[in-house]
């Protein structure tokens, strides 16, 4: 099914991002990923009569801070409430979130989407709620049965919710990538995907383009896959506008994706907020922020990507592309910025040091959420750009010197002086050996001299088998050129 261009998608994203708390949102059990199931549990988080939410301070902070990087108004006063809904993953028979009174609410997001124009997609709201429990389906302990594992009921999210404004897979795609990179560089959601702390529910409707009343929409849920995400929008654009040009109607409901088969399924229908009974949560207070809150979320606010990244370019003038990669991971960025201080302003330096970094060190550099393992330490790296800088290594030994230094705490200065490898600038040694290379070899030297200049590389390459490779080429090419000219 291919979508005719008389229709447009209207996409709009609810994305369910874990804060990252040690402690659950109403009560003290740990929200560390992996447990056995059913050990990080207690009487408030399994819902047992009696037991009383008491929100987690750190969740709070983490949520205004959020709200603040995305242009969020904070409400000063904001209001709890139950989502009743039954399944078996949610042992209250309700979710603790927020309804009518969100903490935040009209912020927005930049994006580029792939191939397509900058544009700003509006935030309608950003809330704070609990996560449900866990179904297991056929795992090895039981095989052929459902289980539920409860160690994530209880865990909090904030919930944002962006407008209709997304009109295909790659500006959804974009929307998810942008408000990641922003959440992993404040710190308060790792961005792993696979573990389900950052997901998102896709909402997509069809209306003929130039119309303005949205057709009927279907929900994706619990998309935990930028492919997954990209995939699933274009079969379901497809299939409703191939609906739409039938004339055929339906009912708003719930889908989700099926990789396996490329398609989406149908779930339930869908519920409306009359369904869920929304009604205050009476064990819950109002949370109220106050200016003085708020304003200490604010300075803890950090430099965020898109700052990093305008600063890269404009002020040391790296290339777009290397900006974007260095600044695909805060620690990424923070590692290159702790090179930069050793010769801050130096846009040349810079630039150097990029690609090192791009070339070599990210080659072996492994992340998992917030956490980055480098092959080396940047003070390691400064060391070594210098001793290219000053020429006591090339280029290509630089690499070798790399090589044999990460993952250990030597200095490179020491490795080159154990290894006898300093390059050789000596220019009467180095001189000897060019002007024994020519004598040699007479032919290549009246080629060069007949105007087949590329036969300077023959000799540079001769020279650089003399010194085994640690001739200073820079003075190897003077001499050359002189003897040759």
């Amino acid at each position: 099914m291919t979508a005719p261009t008389a229709w447009e998608p209207i996409i709009g994203l609810e994305v369910h991002a874990q804060l990252l708390t040690r402690t659950k949102i109403f009560c003290g059990c740990a929200t560390s990923f992996g447990a056995e199931p059913n050990t990080h549990v207690c009487p408030v988080c399994l819902g047992l009569p009696g037991a009383l939410p008491v929100l987690n301070r750190s969740a709070a902070e983490m949520a205004v801070r959020t709200a603040l990087a995305l242009g969020c108004t904070v409400r000063a006063r904001s209001v709890f409430a139950r989502k009743s809904y039954f399944y078996p993953d949610l042992p209250k028979g309700y979710q603790i979130s927020q309804f009518d009174l969100p903490f935040s609410e009209h912020g927005h997001l930049d994006i580029e989407p792939e191939g397509g124009e900058p544009r700003r997609v509006g935030i309608t709201r950003i809330h704070l709620e609990e996560d449900a429990g866990k179904n297991l389906h056929g795992v090895a302990e039981v095989p052929g049965q459902s289980v539920i594992d409860l160690n994530r009921a209880g865990t909090p999210l904030v919930e944002i919710v962006g407008e209709p404004d997304l009109r295909g897979p790659e500006d959804a795609v974009a929307y998810l990538k942008k408000l990641r990179s922003i959440l992993v560089a404040l710190g308060v959601n790792d961005g792993n995907l696979e573990e389900g702390s950052f997901r998102c529910d896709v909402n997509v409707s069809v209306r003929r383009r130039g119309t303005e009343a949205f057709g009927t929409r279907v929900e994706i849920k619990n998309i935990n896959s930028f492919r997954h995400v990209q995939r699933g929008l274009a079969y379901e654009i497809a299939r409703l506008t191939d609906l739409a040009e039938r004339g055929e109607t339906f009912r708003q409901h719930t889908r989700q994706w099926d990789d396996e088969r490329g398609r989406t399924v149908f779930l339930r229908e869908k519920e409306g907020s009359d369904d869920y009974r929304y009604f205050p949560d009476p064990d819950l207070p109002a949370l109220v922020l106050d200016e003085a809150f708020v304003a200490a979320q604010r300075a803890q606010l950090p430099e965020l990507p898109d700052a990093r990244r305008h600063r890269l370019t404009s002020v040391l003038g790296l290339p777009t592309y290397d900006a974007d990669l260095l600044t695909s991971h805060p620690r990424i960025g923070d590692f290159f910025e702790e090179i930069l201080r050793s010769r801050p302003g130096d846009g040349a330096f810079a630039k150097r040091a990029a690609n090192f970094v791009m070339t070599e060190v990210l080659a072996g550099t492994t992340t998992h959420g917030l956490e980055v393992s480098f092959p080396i330490t940047s003070s390691q790296l400064v060391e070594l750009l210098g001793l290219v800088e000053a020429g006591t290594i090339s280029g290509k030994q630089a690499k070798d010197v790399y090589a044999a230094v990460q993952g250990t705490d030597r200095s490179p200065k020491s490795w080159v002086e154990s290894q006898g490898m300093a390059q050789v600038s000596d220019a009467s040694a180095l001189e000897t050996i060019c002007q024994g290379l020519i004598d040699q070899n007479p032919k290549q030297a009246s080629a060069y001299r007949a105007g087949k200049t590329n036969m300077l590389g023959f000799f540079v390459g001769g020279v650089m088998r003399e010194t085994k490779g640690s001739a200073n080429p820079v003075v190897v090419n003077e001499i050359l050129l002189r003897l040759l000219a």
